[in-house]
């Protein structure tokens, strides 16, 4: 039955029959759903069943890198569906998955020469810890479980990478959880939570008794908080300490790999090697759903011992081959088109441009990030970094800025994890023209905000720290 059949418009989500993700009831349970109902896309910009262009500022979630309307991943989809529409990964392979692998192995940094495919980030990461946990157990040292991430970082949805999620008021509904986590401060520099990130890794690691530690996970650029980039030296120190320590070092990449930064993986940007890279978003543009992680030869080999080796994980779809034949196209886009080369070139010029806002408006407290992956932090007093407090963030992000962009024709996303930001992310397509209308969309709604806010010069202090845990409202 269609929307004609039942009388009801193409917008009407109120019957609550789709039920959506990290998204308030109140904005789509209504009578007037305040959300777009997205109907098609071209290069960097979609259009709403209502007509509505937007340009998409955030490549959906950090995904459509190779933008929207690419025939490339469309043919290789059908004809792969054609031929094989499915085979597992299970007892068999098929050739998409061989193929992709090799490029993977091929285009990522070192011995990360061995690729295990999954359906999503979240499956990624759990598929990086249980292969963490296994390696630890095949070499004698079972007792090896516990994980170390960052205050704020995501990490994904099921349960054990919820756990490592740095977010409490995402994972109280579901505790108690494996008492396995431990969470340590992160990069923001900003509002630093400590003069030393590295060295507070260290120090859980010997808190926690260096035996008993399986992994470090960390994102190249911490997308959760707004863009926390590292300091100088601090993976070069992390992977050290891995190696002192006996502890697996997974750089988890479902954002940051596959251009987001200008390069193949964050690891490459920022030079370091990893044990095990978790991926899933770029690696097809968002065309399939697919994620998966690499790892490096010692990890294969222990798991390789004795002919009853395996690892002790799978699913029906992982990997699979339509997804994989998607992936093999995007990567082909990637190096027809040079994308890297795209956001190499226009990565400072892209810097400069958010800089002009932050000296135009100061709203703007922070300007963080790398590549085509940006963000900027909102705050009340720049002077003295006083920030919004919970009300004031709740009228600004969604009681305004939100919806303004969308009126204005931009997808962005206002986000308050920690303290409130305006994430910016756009294809890696995007060339100039194209970012200058994501800038010229960012100017007038700032000081648009700044209007309706007045004066920061006179705010009174914050009614909780600088720098604090804030609401989790995605």
């Amino acid at each position: 039955m269609t929307a004609a059949d039942t009388g009801r418009g193409p917008n009407q989500l109120s019957d609550g029959h789709l039920w959506l993700h990290f998204t308030r009831t109140s904005d789509w349970m209504g009578p007037e759903p305040s959300i777009p109902v997205i109907d098609r896309g071209d290069g960097c910009y979609v259009w709403d069943t209502a007509g509505n262009r937007f340009l998409d500022g955030l490549s959906a979630l950090f995904c459509v890198q190779a933008g929207y309307g690419r025939r490339e991943m469309v043919d290789a989809a059908a004809a792969q569906m054609a031929k094989l529409p499915f085979a597992t990964n299970w007892a068999t392979a098929h050739q998409p998955a061989i193929d992709l692998a090799t490029e993977l192995a091929e285009r990522f940094p070192g011995d990360l020469n061995h690729a295990f495919f999954v359906n999503s980030g979240s499956e990624a990461v759990e598929s990086a810890l249980k292969l963490a946990r296994q390696y630890h157990a095949a070499r004698g040292e079972p007792q090896r479980h516990k994980v170390i991430s960052r205050n704020y970082a995501y990490h994904g949805t099921t349960l054990g990478a919820l756990g490592v999620t740095g977010l409490e008021s995402l994972s109280e509904p579901f505790q108690p959880l494996a008492p396995s986590h431990i969470h340590v401060a992160n990069t923001n520099s900003y509002r630093p939570q400590t003069d030393d990130p590295a060295g507070a890794i260290e120090q859980a690691i010997i808190d926690a008794g260096p035996e008993t530690v399986s992994a470090v996970i960390l994102e190249p650029v911490q997308n959760a908080g707004g863009c926390f980039m590292p300091p100088a030296g601090y993976f070069e120190r992390i992977r050290e300490m891995c190696d002192r320590y006996g502890v697996l070092f997974v750089s988890d990449e479902v954002i940051c790999a596959f251009g987001r930064l200008g390069t193949w993986t964050g690891a490459e940007m920022f030079d370091y090697q990893p044990d095990i890279i978790t991926f899933a978003k770029g690696v097809t543009s968002a065309y399939a759903p697919l994620g998966g992680m690499v790892f490096r030869s010692e990890l294969a080999r222990a798991l390789n011992k004795e002919p009853t080796d395996m690892f002790l994980h799978g699913s029906t779809w992982g990997g699979h081959p339509v997804a994989c034949a998607v992936a093999s196209a995007n990567i082909a886009v990637f190096e027809s088109e040079d994308l890297l080369g795209n956001v190499a070139k226009n990565g400072p010029w892209f810097h400069e441009q958010l800089q002009r806002l932050y000296q135009e408006h100061d709203i703007v407290g922070d300007v963080r990030g790398i590549g085509y992956f940006w963000a900027l932090e909102l705050v009340k007093d720049r002077d003295r970094k006083i920030a919004f407090d919970d009300t004031e963030t709740e009228e600004l992000l969604r009681g305004f800025l939100s919806r303004r962009m969308l009126e204005l024709g931009l997808i962005c996303r206002a986000d308050d994890r920690d303290e409130p930001v305006i994430q910016i992310s756009p294809p890696l397509i995007a060339d100039r023209t194209v970012l200058g209308e994501l800038f010229d969309v960012l100017d007038r709604v700032l000081g648009e905000s700044r209007a309706r806010l007045g004066s920061s010069r006179s705010a009174p202090a914050p009614d909780r720290p600088a720098g604090g845990p804030g609401t989790v409202s995605p």
